[in-house]
Order: structure tokens, then C-alpha cells, then sequence
């Protein structure tokens, strides 16, 4: 506590950081993801090549990656592009895969009513697929935000000071205190984050809101939720065009 308490500034400074650092990846990782997300969910032959590259390149371990991206990009290997890079794929990997997901868990009758309509696929896409491939796409940017910020402490390796600046100067100097507070701050701005992007989706998500709760759900209980949704919507386009 001692410690915690003599390097107090230097604890706050380093948590901004860290999170002003996992923003991006975060925000670019999900733009980037939804296109791809689309491809992959709109066109099922391109479908298993673009899930699997997405997929491998998650597999890449993060100190392979920074060491690897610099020669190819052009980027001094002790950088903050170099990590910040290496997440925003890490991003797109996870969030791809969800993306197509989400939208895969739309009715079909849903999209068919919206057609006859007259919603051109651009209109269909951003009014009726994506707010009901919410839910989803929620949970997939969840898991990346919780993700993308623990393994931005790896990037004190190459040089960028965050919260694993603690990890490593606490065991060069055999302070456990260091090691401790660097874990426990990780772990608290994930759960922030994540309960932040909870109450986002909820803000911007009513029909979810009833269902909310304190307890994880099932991502099964999400897309019976979906399905509700998408039959009620369908009734009611049917309702308001005979």
C-alpha cells in the first residue's frame, strides 16, 4: 500500500495512457471489421476464406507480430504505430468473425419484407440488418475492447509505457507491488470499459433493455431475442402494407 501510495501519479498517468492507447485499435477494429464481416456474410464463397485468414492472423503471437510488421510497414520496431497497428488487427480478427455472426442471426423474413418495401440494400443494411445485428455486434466489441486493452501490456516490450511498464519494472526490481497494481488496473479498466460499452448498447438499443441485467448472458438468449424481435418486426410490416 505503501508503494500504491508514493506512486500515485505515476499510477493515474499510466492508466490515461493505457487507455487513450486502446482506444483506437478498439474504434478502427470495429469500422474496419464491418465491411469484412459483410463480405464474408453476404457472399458464402468467400465466406470460409475470409473467417479463416481473419482467424490465423489471431493466431500470430503479439511479440511475432511486432517484429514482423516494422520491415513490412516501414515502422521503427521501438514505436507506438508498431502496437497500435499489431492491435487493430487483433481487433479486426475477433470483430470479423462476430460480425458476421450478428448479421447471420437476422430473419430472413425480416430482410424479404424490408425488400418489398422498396429499402434499397444500402438503405435495408443500415435500418433494418444492422440494428438487429446489435445485440451481437455488442457482444463481439465487447470481448474485443477487453481484449485489445490487456494486450496492450505486452507492448512495453517495443518501448510503449502503459500499465506493463508495471509488470516489468516491478519484476526487474523485485517489487511485487508494481506487478500487483499493474494487473489490477488492467483488469479494472476492462470491467469499466466493458460495463461502459453495456450501457452504450443499452442507450442506443432500447428494445434490448428489457432483458438487461446484471448477469452474463447466454449468447444463445440474444439471438432468440433477435429472432422475437426480427418475427414482431415482420408482422408488422405485413400489417402496415396489406
Amino acid at each position: 500500500m505503501t508503494w500504491v501510495v508514493n506512486n500515485w501519479e505515476q499510477i493515474v498517468e499510466l492508466t490515461l495512457v493505457h487507455l487513450r492507447l486502446s482506444a483506437l485499435p478498439i474504434v478502427l477494429g470495429f469500422v474496419l471489421a464491418i465491411p469484412l464481416g459483410w463480405v464474408a456474410h453476404r457472399y458464402r464463397l468467400t465466406r470460409g476464406l475470409v473467417l479463416t485468414v481473419v482467424g490465423l492472423l489471431y493466431t500470430i503471437p503479439s511479440l511475432a507480430l511486432f517484429v514482423i510488421l516494422p520491415p513490412l510497414l516501414g515502422l521503427p520496431f521501438l514505436s507506438v504505430g508498431n502496437v497500435l497497428i499489431a492491435l487493430t488487427i487483433y481487433a479486426v480478427a475477433l470483430m470479423a468473425r462476430s460480425t458476421a455472426d450478428a448479421l447471420d442471426s437476422v430473419d430472413p423474413d425480416v430482410r424479404q419484407a424490408a425488400t418489398a418495401m422498396g429499402y434499397s440494400s444500402w438503405r435495408r443494411f443500415w435500418t433494418v440488418d444492422f440494428p438487429l445485428a446489435g445485440p451481437v455486434l455488442l457482444a463481439g466489441l465487447r470481448v474485443v475492447a477487453v481484449s485489445t486493452i490487456s494486450l496492450l501490456t505486452v507492448g512495453v516490450v517495443v518501448g510503449v509505457d502503459s500499465l506493463g511498464y508495471f509488470f516489468t519494472n516491478g519484476y526487474q526490481r523485485g517489487i511485487l507491488a508494481s506487478v500487483i497494481t499493474g494487473v489490477v488496473a488492467t483488469v479494472i479498466i476492462a470491467l469499466v470499459i466493458d460495463r461502459l460499452l453495456a450501457m452504450l448498447g443499452a442507450a442506443l438499443m432500447p428494445w434490448t433493455r428489457k432483458s438487461a441485467g446484471p448477469r452474463r448472458r447466454d449468447p444463445r438468449e440474444s439471438e432468440q431475442q433477435i429472432e422475437k424481435g426480427a418475427t414482431a418486426f415482420a408482422r408488422g410490416v405485413q400489417q402496415a402494407s396489406a
